[in-house]
C-alpha cells in the first residue's frame, strides 16, 4: 500500500515583537485591563517587568514585549484602539515601539576615543541593534577611526565665541540625519536648554563619579592624590542642570594604594564605556521611564 503523500504547510513567519510602555497613577485593574486588550487582539506576551512606588497608590510602571505574529489587527489599529478602549481609563501616559526598528544614534566626541570605539566596536558585531547615522566632534583627531568603521564623521570646531553657531550647526545635522537619540561619548562641551528641549530624555551623557568633587580638569590626579578606594561612573540623561539628569547607570570598580594615577585612569575609561554601553542598550530596548529626577530601569 502506497500512502498519500501530505503536504504540510510551515509554520507562520515569527513577524516580530513589540513593546508597551506604561506609566500612569497607580490604582487597581492596570495590569488586568493591559494583559486583557492584548490576550482580545491575539498578542502572546513574551516578557512583562512592572514596578509601582512606595507609599500608597504611587506611581505605576510597565513593559509589555509581545508577539505579532497573532495579532488579528495591524499594529497601527492595535495603538489606536488602545488610545481609545484602555488608556483613558487610566489617564496613562504610553506607547508601543515595534521591537525590529533600529533607532537612529547620534555620537558626540571630543578627543577622548574609549566610548567612541566602544559603541563603534558594539555596532559592528551586532550587540547594539541600532544606526549610527554620523558622529559629530568639536576636534579632527578621531575621523580616521570613526570612517574606517565607515560612519560619516563631521568636524565642527568651536570657540567661546562660536558656541551659539556651532551648536545650531550641530541640531541641524542631527535632524537631516533623522537621529533618534544622541549619545555624548566624552563631548566636552555643555549643551544648551534649547538644544536638550528638541530631545527630551533622548541626550545620554557619561562621566567620572566623583562628583561633586574633583570637578574640572585632571580628577583622575586629584584622585589619585587624595588616595581613593573606588572609580566609578555615571550614564545619565543630560538636562539643563550640568551632571544633574535622571541616573540610567552607575558602576564602580576598586582600586588600592598600589595603583598609579595612569592605572587609575585605565580603570575609569573602562568602567565609563561600560556603563555607557549598558545606557544606551538599556534606552534603546525600552527599559527606561523616567519620572521627575528619577529613573525606572526594567534590566
Amino acid at each position: 500500500m502506497i500512502g498519500r503523500m501530505v503536504e504540510i504547510e510551515p509554520p507562520p513567519s515569527n513577524a516580530g515583537t513589540a513593546r508597551l510602555l506604561v506609566q500612569c497613577a497607580d490604582r487597581p485593574g492596570i495590569v488586568a485591563a493591559v494583559s486583557r486588550f492584548l490576550y482580545e487582539h491575539g498578542a502572546n506576551i513574551v516578557q512583562a517587568d512592572q514596578y509601582s512606588s512606595a507609599g500608597g497608590y504611587g506611581r505605576f510602571f510597565m513593559r509589555s514585549e509581545f508577539e505579532l505574529g497573532g495579532l488579528d489587527v495591524p499594529s497601527e489599529e492595535l495603538e489606536r484602539l488602545f488610545e481609545d478602549q484602555v488608556a483613558p481609563r487610566f489617564d496613562m501616559d504610553w506607547r508601543i515601539s515595534l521591537s525590529d526598528r533600529r533607532p537612529r544614534v547620534g555620537i558626540l566626541v571630543s578627543r577622548s576615543d574609549h566610548c567612541l570605539l566602544d559603541l563603534l566596536w558594539r555596532w559592528r558585531r551586532g550587540e547594539l541593534p541600532i544606526e549610527i547615522p554620523l558622529v559629530i566632534s568639536n576636534h579632527d583627531r578621531l575621523r580616521g577611526d570613526v570612517e574606517s568603521f565607515g560612519v560619516p564623521f563631521r568636524h565642527l570646531s568651536v570657540t567661546p565665541d562660536t558656541k551659539g553657531e556651532q551648536e545650531r550647526e550641530v541640531l541641524e545635522q542631527l535632524r537631516e540625519t533623522e537621529v533618534d537619540l544622541v549619545v555624548m561619548a566624552r563631548y566636552m562641551q555643555i549643551l544648551s536648554g534649547a538644544f536638550i528641549e528638541q530631545y527630551p530624555s533622548r541626550v545620554i551623557n557619561i562621566h567620572h563619579s566623583f562628583l561633586p568633587a574633583f570637578a574640572g580638569a585632571d580628577p583622575y590626579g586629584r584622585a589619585f592624590e587624595r588616595g581613593v578606594k573606588i572609580i566609578g561612573a555615571t550614564a545619565h540623561y543630560a538636562t539643563e542642570e550640568l551632571d544633574e539628569g535622571p541616573i540610567i547607570e552607575q558602576d564602580v570598580v576598586r582600586v588600592s594604594h598600589r595603583d598609579t594615577r595612569e592605572d587609575l585612569v585605565r580603570h575609569g575609561r573602562e568602567v565609563e564605556r561600560s556603563v555607557l554601553a549598558r545606557a544606551v542598550q538599556w534606552h534603546i530596548e525600552d527599559r527606561v521611564f523616567v519620572h521627575g529626577h528619577k529613573t525606572v530601569v526594567f534590566r
